[in-house]
């Protein structure tokens, strides 16, 4: 019964299923390494492994020995691009950030060992609560009501920036990044990233990457970057006051401009009066059009009250997300091509750069953009 709703779209998804196939790992010699490590509860009773669903980056499971619950993750099977799927950096973050942002989980162990289970690992402590799934209905227990969803929007945005007010030097996390030329860093990162994971040509992204570049705005004083905040990366207090109590998805962290993660959000922030081709790559599960949630002018302004910074360069940075998330779509769609995968759900991801990079010059265009 798992097996059927994880396999059709238009069903709430699992929170975790069987392990598949493809991505067991060797349980025997993680459980003598945990022990060896004295993870808490680790051997008191039998193992038992579930496999969390819904992501697209690392591979994440649930590991039960008796009533002690504990999460691992680790990178997916095959080559990845240079810097990503950073165990380490995750693991570095997480074991101290908890002591200065609550919603942040312990990470509690760290593994750079491929010989365990194949890649370099973490474990951390496990968080309940609902997460928002992409292109799939709401979990059963969201109350779909307007009240909910504007609670779920104010505490997206608040955890956003809260998370931007942590004095990471104190938490012993001031090394984390190199905050000057952060941006342009970033801008010519993704732009190589894209040249090494394109399948077709699209000019736009190229000409886009090129005025950004030549249109950076000055950048704001650095905070603690999650540098992937978006909706599907919270975890949301079962009692349906909108309180996030879990962010997760931590390997590209370092420290920059706070604009970063505020574009991020907003990008993939959809409206329904967005274009038809934007509200498509959701298949029919565009939550955040959906009345009661804020539009992402509210988020912007909301956000801006909270952490008092100067916005105005804000479509500077959704115009950027939109053109880096094209290139992560990319980078996911061609481990498909590859043969690296055979999960169905990134075969339909072909046809979503082209659109991103549409969605991105329409904001750009704002700002002067020319194609």
């Amino acid at each position: 019964m798992a097996e059927a709703l994880e396999d059709d779209k238009d069903q709430p998804l699992p929170e975790y299923g069987e392990v598949r196939e493809e991505e067991r790992l060797d349980w025997p010699k993680l459980v003598a390494y945990l022990r060896e490590h004295q993870a808490p509860g680790a051997g008191a009773a039998p193992l038992e492994v579930l496999q969390f669903r819904g992501g697209h980056s690392n591979l994440t499971y649930l590991l039960r020995f008796g009533d002690q619950e504990w999460v691992v993750r680790r990178p997916p099977f095959g080559p990845l691009p240079p810097s990503a799927h950073d165990m380490a950096r995750e693991y570095r973050v997480l074991s101290r950030l908890w002591e200065g942002y609550e919603p942040a989980p312990r990470a509690i162990l760290l593994c750079e060992d491929p010989a365990i289970i194949g890649a370099p690992f973490f474990v951390m402590q496990r968080r309940s609560g609902f997460v928002i799934p992409n292109r799939r209905p709401l979990p059963p227990g969201i109350s779909q009501t307007p009240e909910t969803f504007r609670a779920m929007s104010a505490g997206f945005i608040d955890a956003l920036a809260d998370l931007h007010a942590v004095d990471y030097e104190r938490l012993g996390l001031g090394g984390l990044g190199r905050p000057d030329g952060f941006v342009r860093r970033q801008i010519t990162g993704w732009m190589d990233r894209w040249e090494r994971a394109k399948t077709v040509e699209v000019p736009l992204m190229n000409q886009l990457g090129a005025w950004f570049l030549e249109n950076l705005p000055a950048p704001q004083a650095p905070t603690l970057l999650h540098n992937d905040f978006f909706l599907h990366n919270v975890m949301f207090a079962p009692d349906n006051s909108g309180m996030v109590v879990g962010v997760f998805d931590w390997e590209m962290s370092t420290l920059g401009d706070p604009m970063i993660d505020v574009g991020t959000g907003l990008n993939y922030w959809r409206e329904a009066s967005d274009p038809e081709e934007m509200l498509e790559m959701s298949e029919g599960y565009a939550h955040t059009a959906r009345p009661g949630f804020m539009t992402r002018d509210e988020l912007t302004e909301r956000y801006a009250r909270r952490s008092g910074r100067d916005l105005s360069s804000i479509d500077f940075y959704r115009a950027w997300a939109h053109w880096k998330t094209a290139t992560v779509v990319q980078q996911i769609y061609v481990r498909f091509v590859r043969g690296q995968t055979t999960d169905p759900r990134f075969e339909r991801m072909g046809a979503h750069p082209p659109v991103l990079a549409r969605a991105a010059a329409r904001v750009a265009a704002r700002l002067g953009f020319r194609e």
